[in-house]
């Protein structure tokens, strides 16, 4: 057999109204996602202690008031950096649904259950692979 006819990647297996949904679906969390980190932005990651406090004088900061803030700054950067994450992923979804992959498992290339995807609809791979590699067998 030639090596085209075996490179074919398998038929869709979603119908084009499906895919439209699931397409909304990934575009509606990626506005919500876009929308936090713009107000993650906004309420902590620009904002020192002396806009937290209105204090003028640098001398007037405590140490704890110091560890507090640099506390709140670590964790609004690590939320920020999981929802860039999870942006990427969505958009790499939307990218699948383009190309005509979206749905199929890249480990197997069978179908993705419908309920999976409409739970995590950035999902790369089908609930027997995603088991497998979780075990460390893939």
């Amino acid at each position: 057999m030639p090596k085209e006819a075996s490179a074919k990647k398998p038929p869709q297996p979603f119908s084009k109204k499906e895919l439209d949904q699931f397409e909304k679906l990934i575009l509606q969390k990626r506005e919500e996602l876009v929308k936090e980190l713009g107000y993650l932005k906004e309420t902590s990651m620009d904002k020192s202690y002396q806009d937290y406090t209105g204090e003028v004088s640098t001398y007037s900061y405590h140490m704890a008031d110091q560890g507090t803030d640099a506390q709140e700054r670590e964790k609004a950067f690590m939320f920020a950096s999981r929802e860039g994450k999870f942006l990427t992923y969505l958009d790499r979804a939307l990218e699948r649904i383009k190309a005509g992959t979206y749905g199929l498992c890249m480990e197997c290339s069978q179908p993705i259950s419908k309920a999976r995807l409409e739970a995590v609809p950035t999902a790369t791979l089908c609930i027997a692979c995603k088991s497998k590699k979780e075990q460390g067998e893939g």
